[in-house]
């Protein structure tokens, strides 16, 4: 009877050590860098379950021992992540555990999208069209039932869009990064109107949409704004066209082939500040905040002209006498 319980006890000592060794193995294995030699995207898709992805893994050599991963499901299913639909990166030298950790986290690939401030709405269009794995929503839509669909019909698209850096993942749409450009956008006139100076010759939150376009579109020089903004409200003031190239320019739209010509200032078109008194109608581009603030807060001083030197930069005048001069100068002799 001894022999036969020390049998036993020597058995379950065996048993017990080979359970151990096996679930320390099973755990190591785990723990074991996947199997790639470089990064790559994998993408969870919707509603693919826990079997379903170990096993896609493992047809893609990913991970090669799958067994070790469908155990987990049984002996361990607390342990599972909620596995969320979307685009990872896997990289060289994570763990199986690691692995699983990623697929159930929020840290899916995202990819940036950026328009340049300056840039007219139907470029940024053109941009999202061309955006990788963004879900194509409004390409097919007019601009008029684009504005519809974001609840904002009747309204010209023009300037409404903030330009700035976009991330998103796949799955999202170009109509939710429309969506957020217009929110900033809106936000960010609202906060800037609200600090606006109080002698400002515009009445409205859009009318100050509509000269930061044109601050925006006239100089890349961030030092240039105010002072533009500033030979601007000077013309308004005294009842001056504001004679500023970039309307010309939208007017035209894509007959506009790199250079204007007398005619083209002289043609009548309801953005052509040579022709029309006051503002454009609209907006001529998507400004920037520095182009907002400098809109609303213009730099005072004596100015009432400004002609381009070449550089990106320009020439201000009081005269003009002193700017026929600077345009011979900057514009003719060249």
């Amino acid at each position: 009877m001894r022999r036969v319980l020390i049998f036993l006890l020597v058995l379950a000592l065996v048993a017990a050590a080979a359970l151990f060794g096996g679930y320390r193995y099973w755990q190591s294995r785990l723990a074991a860098p996947i199997a790639l030699e470089e990064a790559r995207l994998y993408e969870v898709p919707q509603g693919a379950g826990y079997h379903r992805v170990v096993g896609e893994l493992a047809r893609e050599g990913v991970i090669e021992e799958a067994w070790a991963f469908r155990a987990l499901a049984r002996l361990e299913p607390h342990s599972l992540p909620r596995l969320r639909p979307g685009e990872y990166r896997l990289e060289p030298g994570m763990s199986g555990r690691e692995l699983l950790e990623l697929l159930g986290s929020d840290r899916v690939v995202t990819y940036p999208l950026t328009v340049p401030e300056g840039w007219t709405f139907a470029q940024m269009r053109e941009l999202l069209a061309d955006a990788p794995k963004l879900a194509q929503l409004t390409a097919e839509l007019s601009d008029e039932a684009l504005m519809a669909r974001l609840g904002r019909e009747g309204q010209h698209p023009e300037g409404w869009f903030f330009p700035d850096t976009y991330l998103y993942h796949k799955g999202v749409s170009d109509l939710e990064i429309l969506e957020q450009a217009l929110a900033r956008m809106e936000a960010t006139l609202e906060a800037v109107w609200a600090a606006r100076d109080d002698d400002l010759p515009l009445e409205s939150p859009y009318e100050a949409l509509i000269m930061a376009s044109l601050i925006e579109r006239e100089t890349g020089a961030p030092e240039e704004r105010p002072e533009i903004a500033g030979v601007f409200k000077r013309r308004l003031e005294r009842g001056m066209r504001l004679q500023t190239d970039p309307t010309v320019i939208y007017g035209m739209g894509e007959r506009y082939a790199g250079n204007i010509t007398r005619a083209d200032l002289r043609e009548a078109t309801p953005y052509n500040t040579y022709v029309i008194d006051g503002l454009p109608p609209t907006p001529i581009a998507l400004p920037g905040r520095a182009s907002l603030e400098a809109a609303v807060n213009p730099e005072p001083g004596e100015t009432l002209y400004f002609v381009a030197k070449g550089d990106g930069t320009h020439h201000f005048s009081r005269t003009l006498r002193e700017h026929n001069n600077a345009v011979n100068r900057y514009i003719r002799n060249r």
